[in-house]
């Protein structure tokens, strides 16, 4: 069972870096180099930003195999953005966190959202799906670059 698993969780790795890879690495992030988290499920990339901040985007899979207990069972992934500065972490979200409390873009089912997937096409979907949004929202936030509205609010109210 244990070689089918990570057979799964190599595929899984390898299905995201075709869907998002080449746009996460024009956007300057890289697939860090990980085999121990990428054996558990996760695979995270990073970056440097000017200031000398990190971000993080990770993608954790629980892949499920068929057995008596969980016949038909979908897999299912969920993406988490983290931004550090000197080992100090700054902000961690999950991207539907981020989307759908932060921004009040109700695009996802729920803030605490886990994209599922059971085969090839289903996973193809459902990376695209969470590689648009981490594009469109993950990364700017991660950059500092676009604040959700009420951080935007606050941010004002200082500045007058």
């Amino acid at each position: 069972m244990l070689p089918e698993r990570q057979a799964a969780q190599d595929y899984f790795r390898t299905l995201l870096r075709t869907v998002v890879g080449q746009a996460f690495t024009a956007a300057g992030y890289q697939l860090e180099n990980a085999p121990l988290q990428w054996a558990g499920g996760k695979v995270r990339f990073v970056t440097t930003f000017e200031d000398g901040h990190r971000g993080t985007i990770d993608f954790q899979t629980l892949v499920y195999s068929d057995s008596a207990w969980s016949a038909g069972a979908p897999s299912r992934f969920r993406v988490h953005l983290t931004r550090f500065h000197a080992g100090n972490l700054l902000a961690s979200r999950s991207l539907s966190q981020l989307v759908v409390v932060d921004f009040g873009i109700k695009i996802l089912p729920s803030a605490d959202h886990w994209w599922t997937y059971t085969d090839t096409d289903s996973l193809g979907k459902a990376l695209a799906e969470a590689g648009h949004l981490a594009i469109g929202y993950g990364m700017p936030w991660l950059a500092g670059e676009l604040l959700p509205p009420a951080d935007a609010l606050a941010v004002q109210a200082q500045e007058q």
